[in-house]
């Protein structure tokens, strides 16, 4: 429920995004949206980055302008009945990508669509990394993937297990976890896509809506 709410209040507030805005301002209508549609609490303040800043793994949001052409990224988690969604989804404003938009945001996706469907429990969590790792560093930008693919997600925003390359741990039956690899490109921006999957005993299930087609808003 709170992955579904997560996805209403971002197709809303994508719908509103202009250039000219502040990543405040979007952040604004993306929290406002969140409440609008049930949110019981923003579980961490949403992440708001543009251009450039889109390449900070773990940017604040600011009150830099988007201008036209500009990546857009937006982090943020709904709260129901006190458990949390975690969504990352990644957007161009104001125009078509780019050539090399299109192949960054492309390697993104694919990685992250083979993680988020090859994941399984009892898999060690540095094996779920390694599906969408692989591809990223097959492609030479493995230094520009530097955290690691997911997390646990429950009653709160992080938990165990991990999806990390250090992580040996088997991943548990039932567990919810995000995907979310991503990589970043200083000074031209950066791609990350988030969905959260449950750990079901017949394979992974996504619980977000996992439309991850690049969007331009124009």
């Amino acid at each position: 429920a709170a992955a579904t709410l997560a996805g209403e209040a971002l197709r809303a507030t994508i719908a509103a995004v202009r250039p000219g805005q502040t990543e405040l301002e979007i952040a604004g209508l993306l929290e406002g949206a969140l409440r609008r549609f049930g949110s019981e609490a923003h579980p961490f303040p949403a992440i708001v980055a543009s251009g450039p800043r889109s390449a900070l793994p773990h940017a604040q949001t600011s009150r830099r302008t988007v201008a036209v052409g500009d990546w857009l990224l937006l982090d943020f988690g709904a709260v129901v009945d006190g458990y949390c969604a975690d969504i990352t989804r990644t957007v161009v404003v104001g125009a078509r990508a780019t050539e090399a938009q299109r192949a960054l945001y492309e390697l993104v996706a694919g990685a992250q669509r083979r993680a988020r469907e090859g994941i399984r429990a009892g898999m060690p969590g540095r094996e779920a990394d390694a599906l969408a790792r692989d591809l990223i560093e097959a492609r030479g930008f493995g230094d520009a993937f530097g955290h690691s693919t997911g997390h646990g997600l429950g009653l709160e925003v992080h938990e165990a297990p991990r999806l990390a390359r250090t992580a040996a741990e088997p991943l548990p039956l039932d567990a919810v976890v995000t995907v979310e690899p991503g990589v970043y490109v200083p000074g031209r921006g950066g791609v990350r896509i988030e969905d959260d999957v449950h750990l079901s005993v017949d394979g992974p299930v996504l619980l977000s809506d996992g439309r991850t087609d690049l969007v331009e808003l124009v």
